[in-house]
């Protein structure tokens, strides 16, 4: 039987190659999708291991907007539920694990502001 797969919604470093390939060992398929009613921003970020992983020490973080026609543009990937445990792992306490529903209807998870 096949493991259930989740959708984990990325606006940032989760998108690149280098941060999938070291947090999940591969490299993750995913399409376009947008986040709606949310703003991004810049996170400055202290753990050096997500520094050397990532290559940046500001990552983008997303918060909700005042104003609901705000769209964060993004991927959504398919990941499995050991591979979302792993996105948790590299995610710093600044951001926190939301379920949302996607401009495309897709229901996921999303990394926002804490």
């Amino acid at each position: 039987m096949a493991e259930a797969k989740i959708h984990l919604f990325s606006y940032g470093t989760l998108q690149q190659e280098k941060v999938q390939v070291e947090t999940f060992g591969r490299r993750l398929e995913g399409g376009p999708d947008a986040l709606p009613g949310y703003k991004r921003e810049m996170v400055r970020i202290t753990d050096p291991q997500v520094i050397a992983t990532s290559g940046a020490d500001h990552h983008p973080i997303v918060m909700p907007s005042d104003n609901p026609t705000d769209l964060v543009d993004g991927t959504v990937f398919e990941i499995t539920a050991a591979e979302l445990a792993a996105a948790d792992a590299y995610e710093v306490s600044d951001y926190k694990r939301v379920a949302t529903r996607l401009a495309s209807g897709k229901d996921a998870f999303v990394y926002v502001k804490v």
